[in-house]
């Protein structure tokens, strides 16, 4: 029997790459969780997904409310902004999301986690100091750190498999967003 893992899971195309990849190149069984802080996704629509990309489970954690009260509402209070301009609303939901993929691993009992962060970012690091914070035996993978794929590279991986993704090379935008803004990335606008 493989070992569980759990995947932080937004649907996105490097997740959705990520399923398949820890399958596949890891071994693993993987259980996509998506943590919704405020995204403009369906639980339906994420689930399956999820499992034509070949995870062998999914979960979603419902956290608006704790997201809200506890990370925006003091942000907002402290005046909390990047360069003093830039609303921190992707930084805030990490350590959320890092705490409920440890919750997530313990109930399935999982001996690893990971994320669909690129190497190149802080997201990373925040996921990967909160897991270890709150759970030091768990192992931490990041796919983005390890394979060489670019996101035109993981268009094509998609196609070959078969993976469900809604980027294409003419829009193969990322974007993430939760009830506190909405952060758009990859080449220009």
């Amino acid at each position: 029997m493989a070992e569980k893992i759990i995947l932080a899971y937004s649907g996105g195309l490097d997740t959705a790459v990520a399923i398949r990849w820890l399958k596949e190149e890891k071994g693993y069984d993987v259980i996509a969780l998506t943590v919704d802080v405020g995204m403009d996704r369906q639980r339906e629509e994420l689930q399956s997904r999820a499992m034509a990309a070949g995870a062998a489970g999914f979960e979603w954690s419902e956290v608006q409310d704790d997201f809200v009260r506890h990370f925006v509402f003091p942000a907002v209070m402290a005046g909390a902004q990047y360069q003093g301009v830039y609303p921190l609303a992707t930084a805030l939901s990490r350590p959320l999301i890092a705490r409920e993929m440890v919750k997530a691993a313990r109930r399935e009992g999982a001996t690893a986690v990971a994320h669909g962060c690129t190497a190149k970012g802080n997201d990373q690091v925040r996921l990967d100091v909160s897991v270890q914070a709150l759970a030091p035996d768990l192992a931490i993978v990041a796919p983005l750190r390890e394979w060489e794929m670019d996101r035109e590279s993981e268009i094509d991986y998609a196609h070959e498999h078969n993976i469900p993704i809604s980027v294409t090379k003419k829009s193969p935008y990322s974007i993430d967003e939760n009830l506190y803004g909405r952060s758009i990335e990859t080449g220009p606008l």
